[in-house]
This record gives C-alpha cells, sequence and structure tokens, in this order.
C-alpha cells in the first residue's frame, strides 16, 4: 500500500505496512499500478478467450476496455481491481470491488459518525442510500449503499427499471489521516442483497500488515 503524499501520522500509532483481503474464488486481481495493470489485464483477457480463436476484435476491445478503466481508476488513487468471474449455471455474476486510497473529503479527517453524517448529508436524491458505522477487524469504518437508476429508467414498480447497487467502506488507516476505500458494485438488482452479504463479508476480512 503506498500512501500519498502528505500523509501525516496520528500520535504514537505507527502506519502499517499494507494491507490483507480475503476474496471468495472465482475474483481476478488486477493490479493498477502502471508498470504491472497491462500484465494483469492480458492475463485476464487471455483467461476470458481461452480456446476462442475466432473473435479477435472482441478479444482486443475488452483488453482496450480495461486498459482505459484500470488507467481510470489508477488515476482517483486506485491501488487494485477485483472482478468477479464466478459462474452460476451459464451466467457470470457481474461484480467488483475497487481498493484505493481516499483523499479527506474536508480540511480535517472526521471521525465515523460525523463522517456517516456528511454522507447522509450530501446523499443524491436521486438514489437510495444508506449509511451506517460498522466495526471491522480493520477499525470503525463508515459503510455507505446505494441503489441507483440507469438514466431514463423508471423504478421498480414501472416497467423496464434497472438499477446498480454499490456499498462503500470507509476505513481510516491507522497513523495516518487516509482512508482506505473499498468500493463494491454490481448492476443486478435482484441479487443486491445476498452481493451486499458477500460484499460485507469481505470487507470484514479486512486486517492491517505490519
Amino acid at each position: 500500500m503506498t500512501a500519498t503524499e502528505g500523509t501525516a501520522p496520528a500520535e504514537g500509532t505507527a502506519p502499517p505496512a499494507d494491507y490483507h483481503l480475503l476474496l471468495p474464488e472465482g475474483w481476478f486481481r488486477i493490479l493498477l499500478d502502471p508498470e504491472q495493470r497491462d500484465g494483469s489485464i492480458d492475463a485476464l483477457v487471455e483467461r476470458q478467450f481461452h480456446g476462442i480463436d475466432n473473435a479477435p476484435h472482441l478479444k482486443e476491445e475488452l483488453r482496450a476496455d480495461m486498459r482505459r478503466r484500470a488507467a481510470k481508476a489508477h488515476r482517483g488513487g486506485g491501488i487494485e481491481l477485483y472482478l468477479s468471474l464466478q459462474e452460476v449455471g451459464p451466467f457470470t455474476i457481474p461484480a467488483s470491488l475497487l481498493v484505493s486510497l481516499a483523499p479527506l473529503r474536508h480540511a480535517e479527517p472526521l471521525p465515523p459518525q460525523a463522517l456517516a453524517r456528511a454522507f447522509a448529508e450530501d446523499a443524491d436524491p436521486a438514489a437510495t442510500t444508506e449509511v451506517s458505522v460498522e466495526e471491522l477487524a480493520a477499525g470503525t469504518a463508515v459503510r455507505v449503499r446505494r441503489t441507483t437508476l440507469s438514466a431514463g429508467e423508471k423504478g421498480k414498480d414501472g416497467d423496464g427499471g434497472r438499477a446498480s447497487v454499490s456499498v462503500e467502506y470507509h476505513v481510516p488507516v491507522p497513523g495516518t489521516t487516509e482512508f482506505l476505500l473499498l468500493t463494491f458494485s454490481t448492476p443486478l438488482e435482484p441479487i443486491a442483497d445476498a452481493m451486499a452479504g458477500l460484499f460485507d463479508a469481505i470487507a470484514g476480512s479486512l486486517t492491517w500488515t505490519e
């Protein structure tokens, strides 16, 4: 884990050297560092197109799209990106986890309860937002769950309503003013509760290493 410039250690607390997460089988890890991400993306593309030799255009489209996505995530402080390749029958469950170092939203770090209130007050009225403070093995974190309708879509009671669900965990990094941000997302609202439970379990596995 690489902290951003300007990190000020909290008195008496040494910053961790890194973090550790437990992911279920079927999640693919992409390192977002520019020197490493192309290799990760190439491995993903080769895995997805294993045994398929008649779709070079689609293969290169996926490679280019993942490179753009990874570069954008890295510019926003992203450290690594996990993609779900878990299969249920003929279907792949679409979900992702972006791990990033989040910049401060305010001039000074806010305690979890105050940060939760700020997220609730700033919530997008077009989205359904739930904010809570959770105790994890890695410390006290702020959890934000959002359900967002796609542009031009209707709600649950309308026809053709589609929504994406995201779950964020804002976890203070000990000994610094940084927050480690875990951003989970899935475009499948019908399985959102089940996926949110999985996201919570992954976040609960977060630990710091010396």
